[in-house]
């Protein structure tokens, strides 16, 4: 598997995240509110699973990579535009953290914008990935030899292995607090 492959199919269950969202908003509509823990749930997915597991593949690893190449001034500045897409989708993600917690206080308005940044975020995820997988990475494996996709193959996987630990010893320093 090349690493393109690898972020394409953690694409695909970030899609499907999406697809829970998107499923569960028509529902909160209907009656007007919504589970806190659902917020936390989707909110937690995207945190460590899409943003400090899938992109930091994509940040630390592939696009570091790929920058340090001779690129095209269309690729260079799609890469610009994913880095600061996923700036965006962090602020967006606070910001349903921030609507939750006025939620909680029962403050007025609140679930209309955790609706409206979680409805941002499906339109948001399936245009970016798309640029990612239609545009980015077929672009970005013509920079790189077979020999370098291989080193970062192998730098995903050493990302992974590591990310399992950081993610539960978070938990515990949370739940030590």
């Amino acid at each position: 598997m090349k690493p393109i492959g690898v972020l394409m199919t953690e694409h695909r269950l970030i899609e499907r995240m999406l697809g829970v969202v998107q499923r569960e908003i028509p529902k909160v509509e209907t009656r007007n509110g919504i589970a806190p823990v659902f917020v936390d749930a989707v909110v937690d997915f995207i945190r460590i699973y899409a943003d400090r597991t899938h992109h930091a593949k994509e940040e630390e690893i592939l696009f570091r990579e790929v920058a340090k190449k001779e690129m095209s001034r269309e690729d260079r500045a799609l890469l610009d535009l994913l880095l600061n897409e996923h700036d965006y989708g962090r602020k967006t993600v606070r910001e349903v953290m921030e609507a939750k917690e006025r939620y909680l206080r029962n403050e007025a308005g609140a679930l209309a914008v955790i609706l409206e940044k979680l409805n941002a975020l499906i339109v948001f995820y399936h245009e970016h990935i798309r640029k990612e997988d239609d545009l980015f990475f077929p672009a970005s494996t013509g920079y790189l030899s077979n020999e370098e996709q291989d080193a970062i193959l192998l730098e995903f996987w050493e990302s992974d292995r590591k990310m399992i630990h950081e993610k539960y010893r978070s938990v515990v320093e949370t739940w030590e607090r």
